[in-house]
């Protein structure tokens, strides 16, 4: 019987930080809404029907919109925003999968997941459409460093670091209450 048992995994408060640092960038990226003609042209351009969304990527039921150039990489932001030009119909195998690489690098790649990885018949007609589409419209950039004041642009990231050591602090202190109420149950 044990064999079939499985604890839940344990939290970690230090375990967050990837999460923590994605609200931060994110958090200051501006999303522009589509309009009802932007998402059905870009519907018609990845050849996908109203009536039966898809993933873009793979072709399964979709289940959210995903950024085809990522927002943040390497704890920083891309410059890339949230809006039609940059999303793009996904599932949630996809969407995870993918993480924060730019589509190309990822749909081909051996990663877990991946529609190469799970063999995907049509991933040549996917890729061509999602090329046309990346083509479709210049997603917008922005060099947030030159249009955010220094100061302030420093002490968005000064918060985030001292969030970081609390959140180290709040596990230590988690971590020795964790060991006294532990040694009831031993």
């Amino acid at each position: 019987m044990k064999q079939i048992f499985k604890m839940p995994t344990q939290m970690k408060i230090t375990g967050r930080t990837s999460t923590m640092t994605h609200a931060f960038i994110t958090s200051i990226i501006p999303h522009i809404e589509p309009t009802e003609k932007q998402v059905k042209r870009s519907l018609e351009i990845l050849h996908i029907s109203p009536h039966n969304i898809t993933c873009a990527y793979c072709g399964d039921a979709t289940t959210e919109w995903d950024h085809l150039r990522p927002l943040v990489k390497d704890r920083k932001p891309t410059g890339f925003i949230s809006e039609i030009h940059n999303l793009v119909p996904s599932c949630g195998k996809c969407n995870q999968s993918k993480g924060n690489k730019y589509w190309r690098d990822w749909i081909e790649s051996k990663a877990k997941l991946s529609p190469k990885s799970r063999n995907i018949d049509n991933l040549d007609e996917l890729t061509e459409h999602l090329e046309k589409y990346e083509k479709w419209g210049e997603a917008h950039f922005i060099d947030f460093e030159k249009i955010v004041n220094p100061v302030l642009w420093e002490q968005h990231w000064k918060n985030r670091q001292r969030l970081f050591d609390l959140m180290e602090e709040s596990q230590k202190l988690a971590t020795e209450i964790k060991k006294l109420i532990g040694s009831k149950f031993a």
